[in-house]
């Protein structure tokens, strides 16, 4: 199919997904969903008053915050607060978080909608129309995610405008009260003030608050902000640095018992016969069950033994004897798997993101296409490779469920709570409102617990537990040997450049897995079709301004388990790009920075992250070098300078200055904690990062043959932040991808060698 034919087909798809949506009677018409109001009061206690379904306020003036995402590290807790306290104008002391329950209001609609595969430069009628339609349906689906950066970006407006209304709300019922005009109100430190003197705090107020409907909901202008801009301590350390705070695998109700599992070691193989006999007779066992069937085929057969503790559970699985069959992946390899992606490069030309001009022209005949006057003095090609990656996230997977008496109580830690509760809803065979879910804080999510396996194993296993509460905690080595894993990808590059090292053409083609494909079938049982942004977000999308260029990928369906890692596709497609685009300005004998400038003319918001980041690096200790990358993903702008030397032929990074444009910054302590853990976790698996496979089964078990940065290996990071008055964007994931074609690009100047492959190793 020609690349016409296939552009057109998408949005031949696109058009007539939206007009069979507008097709839906009334609905295609309705206002969008509100998100101030649940569908149900937010649950109050004593003399708690609930304002909208955001906020509840205490007769001591406490404003408790409906907490909708979940806490991973990352410090959204903290900047959500921070929101809701801007407008309602309290002290960030005064406010309490509680889980928000499951309702629409808290769906993530900006994650949805930051998916479409449209460049950013287009603003056409039909991308508008697609991110309208997929807005409406993302407000219909209410779907509870953490992930893709987008708590902030998502609560900028229903966070500020719940706080606002419920300002709104306390000022009208004090202006009522002492019967004077509500302009004639202020308010400040959780109080309502009138010029005469007169003056309620906000919990004096509330129950009367509750009963106004105010007028008229402002927001404030930026430049009224007293607390957003400023940096704030993080809500969560104090629980964190005492040990009170409870994380998952902190769950422990009265009565539990404690459940290991083993899971297949073939990828995709099933349980022949289970002896539960010789294990059952151990003290302190109580069950061994085969949670295959419950899981569905999308999820991975296994078997689990209960106990009265975690190490009895554990001995005795590693003593019970269970035949496998490995089915129909027992050859696969890592060697294979590549193989496969070279061959679909060769054969297929795939799905086109973004064209323009006809690059493929002028690649054809180097020595004799002519464009604008300048002929092709020059064709450079390039061929790039990224492995599967593991998350590790510090703690396992696990959770806790009871089921008795036809409810069931889940403790889980989990960036998917809505999702989390329906999967355990079927598991159980009960309704999703039979449910109660226990909000934990998550040891780590990088994408892995969007993923909802280990809930659909321990329901499974509660309901053979006669309504005792079981524990179901992974191994290190099963998490690590059972993960859904970041895609490996190949990609191969070629562009022209002029004998003045204009580049002329540019040609990207790449080859993976689908997340999106693996994850609909996986959640919600949809098959998988189509275009996938994530296979080619950071390459289709990228700033630089090339009149001919052509980014296509190829999906290559895989039976390994593929998902969602921290920056996603960004985070290889970013080696690849910015690594071949040192390699072009290397070709045309320029200065990388000053390469990039040249191809960044009009995109002023990228030359500035670019120059501040270029300025605070200074010059390179003797002995070392700087390299360069700059990168947009979820809506942010990072440059990131790596200082690097080669000792003994290891790479060692010793310094990063990472500047970074995500809009307003909320909270800047913790954008620039985020950016800094971002270079560690990109450098992580820049320097280290490896899954492979052999004979069907991942090869990799625990963090001594797939490590992550030590403490003395940690470089000095320096994050700049570009002030800006627009509104947030994502932070918790772009400063991943900048980080590998930095210290690449900087190996290139001190050893000559061009480093392809990831993780990065010299010859």
């Amino acid at each position: 199919m020609s690349d016409i034919k296939k552009t057109g087909r998408r949005r031949f798809i696109l058009g007539a997904a939206g007009a069979a949506g507008a097709l839906l009677v009334g609905w295609g018409i309705m206002p969008p969903r509100q998100r101030l109001n649940a569908a149900h009061s937010l649950p109050v206690v004593n003399d708690e008053v609930a304002l909208n379904g955001w906020i509840k306020i205490a007769k001591d003036g406490s404003v408790t915050v409906a907490m909708h995402r979940s806490e991973m590290g990352q410090g959204i807790h903290t900047a959500l607060q921070m929101l809701v306290a801007e407008e309602l104008d309290v002290a960030m002391a005064q406010v309490k978080t509680m889980p928000a329950p499951i309702d629409k209001i808290y769906g993530n609609l900006s994650m949805l909608a930051d998916g479409l595969p449209f460049h950013p430069d287009d603003q056409g009628v039909i991308k508008q129309f697609a991110q309208w339609m997929t807005l409406k349906t993302a407000r219909e689906l209410g779907l509870q995610v953490t992930g893709g950066s987008s708590s902030v970006k998502d609560a900028w407006l229903p966070m500020r405008e719940a706080g606002a209304a419920a300002r709104a709300m306390l000022i009208a019922a004090a202006a009522k009260e002492w019967n004077v005009p509500a302009d004639q109100c202020t308010t400040a430190n959780g109080m309502v003030k009138h010029a005469s003197g007169k003056q309620k705090s906000y919990g004096e107020l509330a129950a009367s608050a509750a009963e106004t409907k105010p007028a008229q909901i402002r927001l404030k202008a930026p430049a009224e902000f007293k607390l957003i801009g400023h940096p704030e301590p993080r809500t969560d350390a104090k629980a964190k640095v005492d040990g009170s705070a409870q994380f998952g695998i902190d769950a422990h109700p009265a009565g539990m018992l404690f459940a290991a599992l083993k899971l297949s070691p073939v990828i995709g193989g099933k349980i022949k016969r289970v002896d539960q006999a010789p294990v059952l007779a151990m003290p302190g066992v109580t069950h061994v069950v085969d949670f295959s069937a419950a899981v569905g085929e999308a999820g991975v057969a296994g078997v689990a033994v209960v106990a009265k503790n975690y190490w009895t559970a554990k001995t005795a699985l590693a003593a019970l004897p269970v035949e496998w069959d490995a089915g129909a992946h027992a050859q696969l390899s890592t060697e294979s798997v590549f193989k496969e992606l070279a061959e679909k490069l060769d054969s297929e030309s795939g799905f086109t993101y973004y064209k323009q001009g006809d690059a493929a022209a002028i690649l054809a005949d180097s020595k004799e296409v002519a464009v604008a006057g300048t002929s092709v003095a020059k064709t450079i090609k390039a061929e790039y490779r990224a492995p599967f990656l593991a998350h590790a996230t510090m703690e396992p997977m696990n959770c806790t469920a009871q089921l008795k008496d036809g409810k069931l109580d889940l403790w889980v830690s989990t960036q998917v709570p809505s999702i989390a509760v329906a999967v355990a809803a079927k598991a159980a065979g009960i309704g999703a409102e039979q449910v109660q879910l226990h909000m934990c804080f998550l040891g780590g999510g990088f994408g892995r617990r969007l993923e909802v396996d280990m809930v659909a194993q321990a329901v499974a296993i509660a309901k053979q537990t006669q309504g005792l509460p079981v524990k179901l905690i992974w191994s290190r080595e099963e998490d690590m040997a059972h993960d859904m894993y970041r895609p490996a990808a190949l990609a191969r590059f070629a562009a022209a450049l002029d004998d003045k090292g204009k580049v002329l053409a540019y040609d990207n083609k790449s080859a993976s897995g689908s997340i999106m494909h693996q994850v609909l079938k996986r959640t919600f049982g949809l098959p998988g079709a189509g275009p996938d942004k994530t296979t080619a977000e950071g390459e289709f999308d990228m700033p630089y301004q090339i009149a001919h260029q052509k980014i296509a990928h190829v999906i290559v369906p895989t039976p390994v388990p593929v998902g969602f890692w921290r920056s996603v596709g960004h985070s290889h497609n970013a080696f690849f790009k910015e690594s071949f685009i040192d390699e072009l300005a290397h070709a045309a004998g320029a200065d990388p920075v000053d390469f990039r400038r040249g191809l960044l003319a009009n995109r002023k918001r990228h030359l500035t992250v670019l120059d501040a980041a270029m300025n605070k690096a200074g010059k390179p200790a003797e002995g070392r070098a700087h390299g360069v990358a700059l990168h947009q993903s979820f809506g942010s702008v990072v440059a990131e300078v790596a200082e690097v030397s080669v000792q003994n032929g290891q790479i060692r990074v010793h310094r990063v200055v990472c500047a970074v444009d995500c809009g307003i910054a909320v909270n800047p302590n913790i954008i620039t904690q985020q950016m800094e853990s971002a270079v560690i976790f990109g450098l992580s698996a820049a320097l280290y990062g490896e899954v492979t496979i052999k004979d069907g089964k991942v090869v990799q078990s625990n963090f001594h043959d797939y490590p992550v940065l030590r403490i003395n290996e940690a470089p000095q990071i320096e994050v700049v932040i570009i002030p800006s008055a627009e509104p947030p964007e994502g932070i918790g994931e772009p400063g991943v991808p900048p980080i590998a074609p930095a210290v690449a690009n900087a190996v290139f100047k001190l050893t000559g060698q061009r480093l392809r492959s990831l993780p990065l190793k010299l010859a």
